[in-house]
């Protein structure tokens, strides 16, 4: 196993960076092998490269969509309404685009 020092200047690349570690760390836990390991040990070949892309970006879809109904199911108060940060002027109109129904 490899270890390297970074100093990061971005928290939330920090973050990220630590959650692409944590991932393939479950991976590694799951399968016992890296992907570096079950790409040169040819485990997989590009189709099934191209159908686990696949699969996972339709998963993300429908969590997009989940999210979004979750959005709509728990519309808050005009009120209670946040301003979106760079727009002020236009917070009602950008808020009411984000939960739009879907």
């Amino acid at each position: 196993m490899k270890t390297k020092t970074i100093v990061f200047r971005d928290p939330v690349v920090q973050r990220v960076c630590d959650k692409f570690v944590k991932r393939s760390e479950v991976g590694y836990a799951k399968y016992g092998r890296t992907l570096h390991d079950e790409r040169t040990g040819k485990h997989k070949d590009l189709a099934g490269y191209l159908n686990d892309v696949q699969e996972e970006l339709m998963d993300a879809i429908l969590y997009i969509q989940a999210a979004r109904e979750e959005l709509t199911e728990n519309k808050q108060p005009e009120a209670f309404r946040p301003p979106h940060p760079s727009h002020a002027s236009t917070a009602q109109q950008d808020w009411d685009d984000a939960i739009s129904p879907v």
